[in-house]
């Protein structure tokens, strides 16, 4: 699924959006992968975009909650992903809510990539998404500024 995904945002980052499920299945399937990473990136997909809060409390965005990982969570979102998932959160880009949805969306992942790429990749999709990418130039100095050999 990571795969896709990266195909997706290396393909049509540029047009500003994907084509419909439809489309993109039968493009994606010329492009080599597999039906069922197909449907599995494509659902993955729809719940990013879906921003579910229904089973949080509305008032969980502002509060100054210290997150605990759970040992499942800790096998699958490694000490470097944890970082920076608490770099984003430190620097205000994520607040708990959105700290909590970004958890979710790891955890549904699958693939051998670290924690850390797939981290990465769930804020890319989702800036994206929502159209929040427009300077590419802060997207690089905070993925640049969450690597520790860049920092001073």
């Amino acid at each position: 699924m990571y795969e896709i995904l990266i195909y997706l945002f290396e393909n049509y980052f540029d047009k500003g959006g994907y084509p419909d499920s439809a489309v993109l299945t039968h493009k994606l399937t010329i492009a080599g992968f597999e039906e069922d990473e197909i449907n599995r990136a494509l659902n993955w997909l729809s719940d990013l975009t879906k921003h579910d809060t229904d089973h949080y409390p509305a008032t969980f965005a502002q509060s100054n909650s210290l997150r605990w990982y759970t040992p499942s969570e800790m096998e699958v979102i490694d000490n470097e992903g944890r970082g920076f998932i608490l770099f984003l959160e430190q620097a205000g880009i994520l607040n708990p809510l959105q700290r909590e949805l970004l958890i979710d969306r790891v955890l549904k992942m699958n693939g051998n990539n670290s924690s850390l790429e797939k981290i990465k990749l769930v804020v890319l999709l989702d800036l994206w998404i929502q159209n929040q990418l427009t300077d590419l130039n802060i997207l690089e100095k905070l993925f640049t500024a969450s690597n520790p050999r860049y920092r001073h």
